[in-house]
């Protein structure tokens, strides 16, 4: 039976371009059988001079060296150029373990022992210890070598909401797994240290990698505040096989993502929401169920709303107006110049402006899930008017990386805002009440960053 499957097994091995270059292939098979040729004509040419036919000998030499010629000048380069030699040109950082510590101490002591007896067993035994750790740095080095790896992670994320990302190594050696590898992040070498949060704050182990096959893990990762992560390179780190040296190899990566602040409610969000509710809905007219105004009546209004009461009172006909609650209209603000009087205050201002733009990022939210129509407004952005859904990210993103800014500009955006009376506006700002334009006022919400 096995005699029956084993060439079909061998002809699609030959066949599958993954698996083999028959080209190569065939290179390599002559070049191994005019090297055997080439062995066989050298010792041929030693016998022959042995026995005195020096002519012979000396043909059979030459015919030899010109074979090896040949296949060092012709073959060997085309098999270099096929050969991935970039597997053999990582760079490799050593670290020595505590178990390579003890192994180390135990050489020694055998070295000492070795050197001061002169028994044959020691130098045996000293011989296979120092192997050992050559054959370690070789198995290592072939199980970093041939392996890509790949992190993914999910579009949107919040700040404190764990996400999956997707860690992925593959091998792409043509005949050898690779064992016990992680996945770490590193700094990229040769550059600065910068106060830039890493993303990947966990290694991922991988047990075991097939040859020409990849695997996947997912990882849990928790971005415990808002703003930009970067991770420059990634290792791929393993101790295999004995544990003696914790090798790396450091592989660039150049990742960049943004993390949103939470917009899980708040207190301060729930503080807030029932009075910036009931503030919108007084502003707006429509038909909701709470009065908003007792007005003139027009031919184009219903009869239903006529109030009889008024217009009796009044000698003509009065009707009533509700505020409006299905097609909410506002602007959220966030201004992010200080004022005069939190300038002086850096430490706590921080953590007051960490918990407006939180507060923001928790009400932008809120409008979106209501469907709401909403605009954004603040010192590098500025969205149209449009339904939340579509503006909703490019708001956190801005949420995520704003800063306070110390500049004299404060006033001079909210009189900018005052100019827009058709819509409700919802503020976030640390200026001083006396420095706020009157007429914001009558169609804005002030939520004072002190406060919070």
């Amino acid at each position: 039976m096995a005699t029956q499957t084993d060439p079909v097994t061998l002809a699609r091995w030959w066949r599958s371009p993954a698996r083999s270059d028959r080209s190569g292939w065939r290179s390599f098979g002559i070049a191994m059988a005019a090297l055997v040729v080439a062995l066989l004509l050298a010792l041929y040419s030693g016998a022959a001079a042995e026995t005195g036919r020096l002519w012979l000998a000396g043909s059979a030499a030459l015919a030899a060296l010109a074979l090896a010629g040949w296949v060092g000048l012709t073959i060997v380069p085309a098999l270099a150029r096929r050969t991935p030699l970039r597997w053999f040109a990582y760079q490799i950082d050593y670290k020595l373990t505590r178990e390579g510590v003890v192994y180390l101490g135990g050489v020694f002591v055998v070295t000492l022992a070795a050197l001061n007896t002169g028994n044959n067993l020691l130098f045996m035994v000293l011989a296979s210890l120092l192997a050992g750790i050559i054959v370690s740095g070789v198995l290592s080095r072939i199980v970093l070598s041939g392996v890509e790896l790949r992190l993914e992670v999910p579009e949107h994320i919040f700040a404190e909401q764990p996400i999956l990302a997707m860690a992925e190594l593959r091998n792409d050696k043509q005949t050898l797994p690779s064992f016990s590898l992680r996945m770490v992040g590193e700094e990229r070498k040769g550059r600065p240290r910068k106060a830039v949060a890493q993303i990947l704050n966990r290694p991922v182990y991988f047990p075991y990698i097939p040859r020409q096959r990849s695997v996947r893990q997912n990882v849990e990762l928790v971005f415990p505040r808002r703003g930009v992560y970067r991770q420059e390179a990634l290792g791929l780190r393993t101790k295999f096989p004995f544990g003696f040296l914790q090798k790396t190899r450091q592989v660039d990566a150049a990742m960049e993502i943004v993390v949103y602040p939470r917009v899980a409610p708040t207190e301060e969000f729930y503080e807030v929401l029932p009075l910036v509710s009931g503030e919108l809905e007084s502003f707006s007219r429509g038909r909701g169920h709470d009065l908003y105004s007792i007005r003139e009546y027009q031919p184009t209004d219903s009869a239903r709303y006529v109030d009889w009461k008024a217009s009796a009172k009044a000698g003509e006909l009065k009707v009533r107006e509700f505020t409006r609650e299905d097609e909410r209209r506002v602007m959220l603000v966030l201004d992010p110049y200080l004022g005069a009087s939190a300038a002086g205050t850096p430490g706590s201002m921080e953590e007051k402006f960490e918990r407006a733009v939180t507060l923001g990022a928790c009400l932008a939210w809120h409008f979106y899930e209501i469907d709401s129509v909403m605009e954004f407004r603040s010192g590098a952005l500025s969205t149209p008017l449009a339904p939340a859904g579509e503006i909703i990210y490019d708001v956190l993103r801005h949420l995520a990386c704003a800063e306070p800014r110390q500049a004299n500009a404060g006033r001079s955006f909210l009189e900018q805002l005052a100019e827009e009376t058709h819509i409700y506006k919802i503020i976030l700002t640390s200026q001083p009440r006396g420095s706020i334009p009157t007429s914001l006022w009558s169609s804005s919400y002030f939520l004072f960053i002190q406060s919070l």
